[in-house]
């Protein structure tokens, strides 16, 4: 396992995340799901904004630093992702809508594992009583809002403003912390 540390184990999930994007990914009518793409970058950049100096989670890159890894699963890899999982959400939608909890189940199942062991690694961190139950919690809130956001933005950033809004809350995220 310590050949990962020295690949970067982010980097090597943000480039299997793209490879699988390339390959499974929408691509005829990515113009769809441009606007979910950016929405989900947006997110996870005002996270990084907001909880700058009071982070709940934090990815350590031994090569891109915490900024740089922010940086690059922002602008590539979290969009890879919501391409993929928008492409077969879509899809199921369009004929086996019984399968959708599965589906949902197993994205969020493959996120939280390689957040595990991007953890067990020492790749990732937690803090200020953000767990890996909280992060399975958010990812049961963020992949339905992908979804949500593809078909009713407005509807999607209103539910993830009062989630942010809890979260940062209940964690007592410091308005003195923010950038």
């Amino acid at each position: 396992m310590q050949w990962l540390l020295l690949l970067d184990f982010q980097i090597i999930i943000t480039l299997i995340l793209v490879m699988a994007a390339w390959r499974f990914g929408d691509w005829r009518h990515w113009e769809q799901y441009y606007p979910t793409l950016l929405f989900i970058s947006l997110v996870n950049f005002i996270y990084n904004l907001l909880c700058y100096n009071y982070p709940l989670w934090e990815y350590e890159s031994p090569l891109l630093k915490t900024t740089g890894s922010d940086i690059f699963i922002n602008l590539i890899g979290m969009p890879a992702m919501t391409l993929l999982f928008l492409t077969g959400f879509t899809r199921l939608m369009e004929g086996r809508r019984v399968l959708i909890p599965l589906y949902t189940l197993g994205w969020i199942a493959c996120l939280t594992s390689v957040e595990w062991l991007s953890y067990r690694l020492g790749l990732f961190s937690y803090n200020h009583g953000w767990t890996i139950w909280w992060s399975v919690l958010f990812n049961f809130v963020m992949f339905p809002t992908m979804w949500l956001h593809y078909k009713r933005p407005l509807l999607a950033i209103g539910l993830s403003v009062i989630f942010a809004a809890f979260l940062l809350t209940y964690f007592d995220v410091p308005f003195s912390s923010m950038k």
